[in-house]
This record gives structure tokens, sequence and C-alpha cells, in this order.
């Protein structure tokens, strides 16, 4: 129980209430104009206390910058270089210039949803540097990746507020957000793969083709090493994952942190023997050994190696990482099971690699069917 008191001022007799909050700690909240007003706050104080549910005003006060970088610290600690950059951006970018110095009881859900237009819209305030270029830029429409994410970040950050019991709820959450629309993939034939191969030259046409059979992401096929290569057995060991975030290459665990073995076309043998031979076992297969390979950029203007390749092959623009959609689609067409696919690409889950190769399962159903006609043709009409 705590305890109203009043108190004269030069507007006239005001009311204080003081209580003890769940830590013992004795707090005061005064202002209240009338002894009944007081009376109900403290008893809604008595109320909120019993359920456990109790918000101390002063934790409340906490800003959304303080709480931001203690969770972009706690992130930094525990996800891999490229996670990171990722949310930092969209922190500094968009979510701290507009969110830094309000209080997290201060957020309103109609502030956030408005915030979200205006990302969606571009014309947030930013922390991009400053110039014509850059209020340009800032003009822009954003992707839906771009919105997502920012509003994920402040989502995270309201969301330990609220396990801190610093506000009872996430103001957050419930906000209408645009929707991502998966690119269409591009898979290519095994003679435009050849030909892909053939256009890129030496050992980049080794760089086609595994990325091709094989389905590895960019960053597995660049870490691999020597030690990694079994041409006997035809396996090729995933142990690293290298990632280039800014001027640095990250080498850590594949994406799902799993380790993983996948098979190679016998055809694949004599190439990768060549590139391994009178190298060290640690040595990088591809790059001369010593430097991981550069991603090929394929975005506007670019006449990158993988963009001239593409041109003398004369096939449309697409991403080296729709190489591993390729291997995807060329396994399921020799007969693959999903399972299997599901351990060659690395994903998580079957259901991951049913969501994300969805259209490369719909002849499935007809496949299926047909055998179900022939079986039951087979076993009733025979008798």
């Amino acid at each position: 129980m705590g305890t109203v008191e009043p108190y004269d001022t030069g507007e006239g007799r005001r009311y204080r209430v003081r209580y003890r909050t769940p830590d013992r700690k004795q707090t005061s909240k005064r202002g209240f104009r009338t002894k009944r007003e007081a009376e109900l706050y403290l008893a809604s104080v008595d109320v909120s206390i019993a359920r456990g549910d109790f918000i101390d005003p002063a934790s409340a006060r906490a800003t959304i910058g303080d709480l931001g970088r203690e969770w972009l610290a706690v992130k930094e600690a525990t996800l891999k270089p490229s996670s990171f950059r990722a949310l930092d951006d969209a922190w500094r970018v968009y979510v701290e210039p507009r969110w830094g110095s309000v209080q997290v009881s201060g957020v309103q859900h109609s502030a956030v949803r408005e915030w979200v237009r205006q990302v969606s819209a571009g014309i947030a305030k930013t922390n991009r540097r400053e110039g014509p270029r850059a209020e340009k830029l800032g003009e822009r429409p954003k992707s839906a990746t771009v919105v997502l994410r920012a509003h994920g970040v402040l989502l995270s950050v309201l969301e330990v507020a609220v396990r801190d019991r610093r506000i009872p709820h996430n103001p957050a959450r419930g906000v209408d957000l645009p929707r991502k629309r998966r690119k269409a993939h591009q898979y290519l034939t095994h003679a435009e793969v050849e030909r892909l191969a053939a256009a890129a030259g030496d050992e980049r046409s080794t760089v086609v083709m595994v990325a091709a059979y094989t389905g590895l992401r960019w960053g597995e096929l660049t870490a691999l090493r020597v030690r990694d290569v079994d041409t006997l057995r035809r396996r090729l060991a995933i142990n690293e994952n290298a990632v280039r975030v800014g001027a640095q290459v990250h080498v850590g665990s594949p994406k799902t942190h799993e380790l993983r073995s996948v098979g190679f076309p016998r055809f694949l043998v004599l190439p990768l023997a060549k590139l391994c031979e009178g190298k060290p076992r640690d040595a990088l297969v591809f790059g001369g050994g010593l430097e991981h390979l550069q991603r090929p950029r394929t975005s506007g203007g670019s006449r990158s190696w993988f963009v001239r390749a593409l041109d003398d092959a004369g096939l449309e623009r697409m991403t080296i990482h729709d190489l591993r959609h390729t291997a995807a689609s060329l396994a399921i067409a020799s007969g693959a099971n999903v399972k299997a696919v599901q351990r060659m690409l690395g994903h998580a889950s079957a259901a991951m690699t049913l969501d994300v190769y969805a259209d490369l399962f719909d002849d499935d159903v007809d496949t299926v069917s047909d055998a179900l006609d022939r079986a039951r043709e087979a076993a009733v009409v025979a008798k």
C-alpha cells in the first residue's frame, strides 16, 4: 500500500502518491488535482503490482536510441557479419534518425504506421550523406525488403522494452507492411550451361559448371579448399562460407551453420583435379589459391566476366546465384526427390525447398495421378 499526500502550489492544492515498486524501491508521482484522482492512480498501481504487469514510469522514459544500441551489440555478437551489416544499416539510415530520441512510452501505433508509409515512399527522414545525389536517392520509393527490415529493427527494439516491462505492449505490431514479391527464377538447360561455361573460359568455366551442377552458394564455392575436394568419391565438403562485407572477406560456417557433403557429376572430376594439382591442402580451389574470388556484378552497366559470358553465349541477363536455381532444376528434372535436393542445397528443411521451388514440382502432380491411374488399371481392370 502507498500513501496520498496533499501539497500546496501557486495554482492551488495538489496531491502526491508515494508507493513502493516490486523491487521495494520507493517512488512517487505528483500533480494530481483531486484526492480521488490520486487514490484511483494508487489503486491501479496496487492492482498492476498484484497482477505482475507493473510498468515503472522511470524505466519507460528510456529512449529507442539507448535500447537500440544495446540490441545491436547483442546482435553483433550472435549474427554473421553480413547479416549484422544489414540490420546496422537499417538502424543507422532509417530507425535512429526518426526514433532515436523518442522515449519507448512515447511511441504510438499511428506514428509507426505513418513512418512505414514514409519509408516506403522514400520520404522518411534518413541518415544518409548530404548532397544533391543523396537527396535524389532518398526520394526514391524503397523496396519491400528495405521497409520490412527497417520496421523489423524497430519492432525488435520495442519487443525488448515489452519484455523489460518498460511498456505494456508493442506499438509496432499490427502495422500494414508491403509484401515481398518473389522474383521469378531463371533456369538454364544443360546445353545453355555448356555454352555459358565455354564463353566464360579457363578456370571460370569450372566455376560455372560447379555452381550449375552442385547448387553451392557463391560464398561456399569460393571458400572451397583443396582438402574439401574428394575426386575419388566425387564429394565436396562444405565447411566454410566466405562473405565479402565492404572491403573485407569474412570466413565462417555455411549459412545454416550445418556442414554437409555435396556430390558432383563425373565430368567435373578432371577439371577440379587440375585446379587442385600442385596446391597445398589449405589452398583455395578457385582464385589462384590465395584470395577469394569476388562475386561478379550483373546490375546496371556492369561488364563483369559473367555478364560478358552471358552475352557471348546469347543468354538473358541473370545473376551468378541463378546458377544455384539451375542446379535445383536440373536435379529435379533428373529424378531427384525433394529430400535429396534439400541436402544438396543446404536448406534447413525439405519444406523450405518445396516453398522455394514449388514451380519445379508442379509436374509431380501429373506424375502421381498418372501412376495412380496405371496402378488402378493393373489391379482392377485385369481382374
